[in-house]
């Protein structure tokens, strides 16, 4: 589970000036990333970063049976918060909300099942790696470079992480807010469905 020391990773000119970023809300690749039913009884926010490997862990191990078991039967709304903590976790993202809606929970699943690969590998071209996986998600060349160098959008996904600090007082990744529950770590099913139980309205 990756903390805020991580922040530190981060270039200070980009959380310098992630604060100024309200004009950018109108911004398509800024808007919800969440999947299930709107009308679902129970909305669960997780909030991740590309590189952490507690996040990777729950994404492999844990998420695939929320998916089929909690998100796709309409008991559950995942909403998915980016909360990058280092400088390649942030490009990640851009890159992911560069995608279309309705491929950026396919394409964050693909790097994640890939993590070991363009995460951790020692004297891994990050950037490349991660440029394949995009690749073979339907992201061109150029997209993808476009997306990467974008600082404006780093910058709002900052902001947006800034947000979630304040809102939900969180410091570590993956968390999870279900209900009035927050539950850090890379929970287990039994007590992700748990959580999702007691916060079902009787």
């Amino acid at each position: 589970m990756l903390d805020r020391r991580a922040l530190f990773l981060l270039p200070p000119a980009l959380l310098l000036a992630a604060p100024a970023l309200h004009a950018q809300s109108d911004d398509p690749r800024l808007a919800e990333r969440s999947l299930g039913r709107p009308e679902a009884p129970v909305t669960a926010i997780e909030y991740f970063s590309l590189t952490c490997s507690h996040c990777g862990a729950f994404h492999r191990d844990t998420w695939p049976r929320v998916k089929r078991e909690l998100v796709e039967t309409g008991r559950v709304r995942m909403v998915f918060r980016d909360f990058p903590l280092d400088q390649i976790s942030l490009r990640a993202h851009a890159v992911a909300r560069s995608f279309p809606a309705d491929r950026y929970e396919p394409f964050i699943s693909a790097l994640f099942a890939a993590q070991d690969r363009w995460a951790y590998a020692r004297g891994v071209d990050h950037k490349a790696e991660i440029g394949k996986i995009a690749a073979l998600a339907g992201m061109s060349a150029d997209a993808f470079n476009a997306a990467w160098a974008d600082d404006d959008l780093a910058r709002a996904i900052l902001e947006a992480r800034q947000k979630g600090e304040a809102e939900h007082q969180v410091s570590a990744t993956p968390t999870f807010i279900i209900g009035t529950q927050k539950l850090p770590g890379a929970i287990p099913f039994e007590r992700f469905e748990a959580a999702v139980r007691e916060a079902t309205p009787r």
